[in-house]
């Protein structure tokens, strides 16, 4: 069998969360098939770093999009009815190789990671076709529109109309489409136009995030995350004016550590903050998260999967979440993470953790557990086969996804 597979993010190295999907997909999937990948980047230093998904493919090509000309793409499309987000990942490079490679390459299947590059793929007819979506878009750009002030009100809603019209578009061009959680799939089978849907989790690698036998610190608090993202900015800052000082009332010596990559000045503000440290770039974020008490997600734009949640829970830290951070796990609030709404209910839960050594022991060791049985990536590989076997029960066998499944094990 031989698969193309398009994917929004250059897959390697797998360090965030919008290529570490993707990455999962193809080592999966190159167990039983030849796959040649096919991607964008924005700078040589990241072409080159991309070189390491050699011995996951059997063929791969990136090509250079300066940043500079993703963000003028992006920019020139907004008076226009395609999608911003679409300039970002735009080369005409790549769009001819996909043609040529699916006109003479004999492909028996091709993999869309993402709706940003489905369109490279959508016209081609006779190709069976998976579009993974992941996240749908659209609900996450209608978000941002209600968080934010006019001007950007306005553009962030334009771009979620602009998006939600491209995902039915696509949507009925794939045989297959696909989400990350149970509520995204909700907001695709909302489209209507899909022929089939369904949906697999994220993984986590649990070999690499473990619990450490090293003690733990009671009056620390973490989070971590790319802080060049809105939605985390946004919660960390919450976190940080609102909540941490209604624990530090109560535990004075309370301290809160924002652990992640590019924090913009008002975030590096916030260590101004008693008690508040802002890392920004660190060579490994684990240790930060095995050392506290709780990592605490406090996302209230949040759509799809919170690796942050998942990492933590498998590092056997315990988790206080927003509802909406906790929606995209496959867990039970109150049994393998806690949940809070409001600055009062997030400060007890994050305390009730900080103060009770066997409480917070029950949480970690329920959470590890309920990743090892939900969020490995062996079982979201099975259930993404399972999906493939039912769409294309000539091409994908169900014993050959149990078989590739246990490979991982």
């Amino acid at each position: 069998m031989k698969l193309l597979f398009v994917c929004h993010r250059f897959p390697f190295p797998p360090t965030q969360g919008g290529n570490i999907r993707s990455f999962n997909m193809i080592r999966h999937l190159a167990q039983q098939a030849s796959v040649t990948v096919a991607s964008v980047v924005h700078s040589q230093a990241e072409a080159e770093a991309g070189s390491g998904i050699e011995p996951y493919c059997d063929n791969y090509k990136a090509f250079v999009v300066p940043e500079w000309r993703a963000w003028l793409q992006m920019i020139l499309r907004v008076p226009s009815l395609t999608p911003s987000s679409l300039g970002y990942f735009a080369s005409a490079q790549l769009q001819d190789f996909i043609a040529e490679e699916v006109r003479t390459g004999q492909y028996d299947m091709a993999f869309v990671h993402c709706s940003s590059v489905a369109p490279y793929v959508a016209g081609f007819h006779d190709l069976p076709k998976l579009l993974d979506f992941a996240d749908m878009d659209s609900a996450k750009w209608a978000l941002y529109a209600q968080a934010r002030r006019f001007p950007l009100s306005l553009v962030y809603g334009l771009e979620a109309w602009k998006l939600r019209r491209l995902e039915a578009s696509l949507a009925a061009a794939f045989d297959l489409s696909t989400c990350t959680t149970a509520a995204e799939l909700e907001t695709l089978d909302e489209l209507g136009t899909a022929p089939a849907t369904g949906w697999f989790p994220n993984g986590v690698d649990t070999e690499f995030f473990q619990p450490t036998a090293e003690a733990w610190d009671p009056d620390l608090i973490c989070f971590t995350g790319r802080m060049d993202y809105f939605p985390n900015q946004q919660g960390v800052g919450w976190f940080a004016r609102e909540v941490l000082p209604l624990i530090q009332a109560q535990r004075p010596a309370a301290r809160f550590t924002a652990v992640g990559a590019a924090p913009p000045p008002a975030v590096q503000k916030l260590a101004e903050l008693p008690g508040v440290t802002v890392t920004g770039t660190v060579p490994d974020v684990r240790p930060f998260t095995q050392r506290a008490a709780a990592s605490v997600a406090p996302l209230f734009l949040a759509r799809g999967v919170q690796n942050k949640v998942l990492e933590a829970m498998s590092m056997g830290v315990p988790v206080v979440s927003s509802l909406p951070a906790a929606r995209g796990v496959d867990a039970v609030p109150g049994e393998h993470l806690l949940t809070a709404q409001g600055p009062a209910e997030f400060a007890q839960a994050v305390l009730s953790l900080m103060t009770d050594p066997a409480r917070r022991e029950q949480l970690a060791r329920a959470g590890r557990e309920r990743v090892l049985s939900h969020h490995t990536w062996p079982r979201a590989m099975q259930v993404m086969d399972e999906l493939l076997a039912k769409q294309f029960p000539g091409q994908w066998s169900q014993q050959s996804a149990t078989d590739l499944a246990s490979a991982f094990v």
